[in-house]
């Protein structure tokens, strides 16, 4: 049997890069952009809500979830503990470095390796939460590829943005480089939601 204790983070790490193989699987898009359609679709089509508005509602809720797993599934205390007894460690090695003290770097290097694998338990914890949050926001992604209004589309409030800086734009438009303006508005609006949900549960910024 499995143990999913010790295993846990290795199976999510492998699940999440097959949910991320999926966005290049076209019918798999489209049977999930289809039935999340069914419960999204007529905000659109009957209540009219502009798709930047519902880009700015989904991103927050997307904002909202994401904070709650990593608040209930990450050791916010032990990594903070970590991270400060790795910040003195290096204060430590390098004044032994610098004093010449060979008996003091040899033991502060086996100190280290323990310190590392702390580190890369920490950073292992990271996957769960990571598969989660996936698997929660792959069927919106979805949704947004299916409504995107085509490229080419004149900006307007149904299908588009006034954003600073860029002016009225088509959400399927390149709002700069390689980054269209439905991207640029989704992270704008769950970074900011995410930072003040973060602080509020304690569990620092991003």
């Amino acid at each position: 049997m499995v143990d999913l204790k010790k295993h846990g983070p290795t199976i999510a790490l492998l699940f999440t890069m097959l949910v991320m193989l999926s966005y290049g699987i076209e019918w798999i898009r489209v049977t999930v952009g289809l039935a999340m359609d069914a419960v999204l679709g007529p905000f659109i089509d009957t209540l009219g809500v502009p798709f930047f508005v519902m880009i700015l509602i989904l991103s927050s809720i997307t904002g909202l979830y994401s904070s709650l797993v990593q608040k209930y599934t990450i050791d916010y205390e032990k990594m903070q503990e970590t991270q400060a007894k790795m910040k003195v460690f290096q204060k430590e090695f390098r004044e032994a470095q610098l004093s010449g003290d060979e008996k003091r770097v040899k033991k502060l290097q086996g100190k280290q390796e323990r310190m590392m694998q702390d580190q890369l338990d920490l950073s292992r914890q990271q996957f769960t939460p990571m598969a989660i949050i996936l698997v929660l926001s792959v069927p919106i992604f979805f949704w947004l590829l299916l409504r995107l209004p085509e490229v080419g589309t004149p900006a307007a409030i149904a299908s588009g943005i006034v954003m600073p800086f860029f002016g009225a734009l088509s959400l399927s438009e390149m709002a700069f480089w390689i980054v269209p303006a439905w991207i640029l508005w989704y992270m704008i609006c769950s970074l900011t939601v995410s930072q003040v949900i973060r602080k509020s549960l304690n569990i620092g910024g991003l």
